[in-house]
């Protein structure tokens, strides 16, 4: 689903006399070109590699910047007026409100075809990027920001917060502390530095997201179970509490085997350090492998033998949260009693200087 934007009308005039430009230099003998052209780039655009393609071509494609690459795609895009996003949108009703986004308010809209197109349905063709070409990080990724269609098919949307990946020679990109709180990368907030592995953290929590039917912050409920990430470190994959933190939703019909590698993979995604998780394309296909699985053997498993019952890890969870913020408190009035003795160390000394024997 792509964004809906207010386009100038000095945009509609460009467009038309670019069109206009067109059509002057179309000729009937190079009909046969154009529709071959125009095959090929359905090809290319559904997933089928095109036959010829030169190697530097494609090389030098995959080094052009994004804002390159949009100003040569600007021609094809369709331009609406203000009316039919109104109407499409019955005047922005707040019904057919899906979100709100960096850049304003998401609605959902039913856009007629224009005159020239004959299909009832107006489709949007999505191009995967080139793994070795320009790189987006995206800097917010969350359960929030992917929308399904009525066949569950995924939409990545609001790309607000989106940055090209760092240029060739470079490890990072370094930029403000931008996102959403619990999806974020800890590297990343703790220095600005901004890397590919900082969407792989947020991936890992939207695994979670998932697997427990849980958002990765919830107030409303115990203390202890608030933070996602910190209350699934209690069930580890390989243990038997592991099925404790399953949606129930699902009534264990699920690959418990599915399951534990789906959580042992969200692990790795969320190491502390960006070097030591994954890539995306790893991700990609240990999913694929775990799709795999057929079997819905998945059970509420008994407690291992020595393994606490649940209210002691909840007790000890408290305990732990308590002596954290006692030990911030003691660093806090060690701070301020240094800052006592210095203020009085100040003061003595003015005294001394103001009093000479």
């Amino acid at each position: 689903m792509g964004c809906l934007h207010y386009f100038k009308e000095k945009h509609k005039q460009r467009r038309r006399r670019q069109q206009q430009q067109q059509q002057r230099k179309s000729a009937p003998a190079a009909c046969s070109t154009n529709v071959s052209s125009a095959q090929t780039g359905r090809s290319e655009d559904s997933g089928t590699p095109k036959e010829a393609t030169s190697k530097s071509a494609g090389s030098a494609a995959s080094q052009r910047s994004i804002p390159d690459l949009y100003e040569e795609r600007a021609r094809n895009l369709r331009v609406f007026s203000f009316r039919e996003l109104r109407n499409a949108t019955s005047n922005f009703s707040s019904l057919v409100k899906i979100g709100e986004g960096g850049f304003g308010t998401v609605y959902k809209a039913f856009i007629r075809p224009s005159s020239d197109e004959k299909a009832d349905k107006i489709a949007v063709a999505v191009k995967k990027l080139n793994p070795n070409g320009q790189q987006v990080i995206y800097r917010d990724f969350k359960a929030s920001n992917v929308l399904l269609d009525e066949e569950f098919r995924p939409k990545l949307s609001d790309f607000g917060l989106a940055r090209e990946g760092p240029s060739a020679g470079n490890t990072h990109v370094s930029t403000a502390v931008m996102g959403t709180y619990g999806y974020a990368a800890p590297d990343y907030v703790e220095t600005g530095h901004l890397t590919v592995k900082s969407d792989v953290f947020s991936f890992g929590v939207v695994l979670y997201e998932i697997l427990t039917g849980r958002r990765s912050m919830e107030r409303n409920r115990p203390r202890n179970e608030q933070k996602l990430l910190e209350w699934v470190k209690h069930y580890p994959f390989d243990s038997n509490r592991f099925t404790r933190i399953i949606d129930p939703r699902l009534e264990n019909k699920y690959s418990l085997r599915a399951a534990r590698e789906i959580a042992q993979l969200a692990d790795t995604c969320l190491f502390k350090h960006a070097k030591d998780r994954p890539k995306m394309s790893e991700v990609i296909e240990t999913l694929k492998r775990v799709m795999e699985y057929k079997d819905l053997d998945g059970q509420v498993e008994p407690l291992e033998e020595n393994s606490p019952p649940r209210d002691e890890i909840e007790k000890q969870s408290e305990q732990e949260n308590y002596v954290e913020s006692a030990r911030r408190r003691m660093l806090h009035l060690e701070k301020l009693t240094e800052n006592l003795k210095s203020v009085g160390r100040r003061r003595f000394v003015l005294m001394k200087a103001g009093n000479p024997k």
